[in-house]
């Protein structure tokens, strides 16, 4: 891979890992907003509670894609950005594009969400 397109990768994954941090900070931050309110009845309790159990949901895919792309920065600076973690082919740009902490190739992710 080109060392522009790295640069084109590395600012997009950069640009990602901000707004993730940004949205894991709003999160816990209502969360904490939802733990401070004076609830009168089950029906706020109930609401709250789900309210909570969604927040909690986006913070763990938001942290688990955070790790994704802190392995990708990673490969970045070794120089295996791009490369399948399966087949060991190159993952292909457009992929990338889409996807640019992508660890596997269409025809490898594939398989694996088939295993899974």
């Amino acid at each position: 891979m080109q060392a522009s397109e790295l640069s084109y990768f590395k600012e997009i994954l950069e640009n990602r890992k901000k707004q993730i941090n940004s949205n894991i900070d709003g999160v816990n931050r209502e969360l904490s907003q939802l733990n401070e309110l004076e609830l009168n009845d089950e029906g706020d309790h109930a609401a709250v509670n789900n309210n909570s159990m969604v927040e909690s949901a986006i913070i763990i895919q938001q942290t688990q894609e955070l790790h994704e792309i802190e392995v990708t920065l990673g490969k970045i600076s070794y120089g295996d950005y791009g490369i399948c973690e399966m087949c060991e082919d190159d993952i292909g740009f457009q992929r990338l594009k889409v996807k640019s902490h992508a660890i596997y190739c269409i025809d490898c992710r594939e398989i694996v969400e088939k295993t899974q």
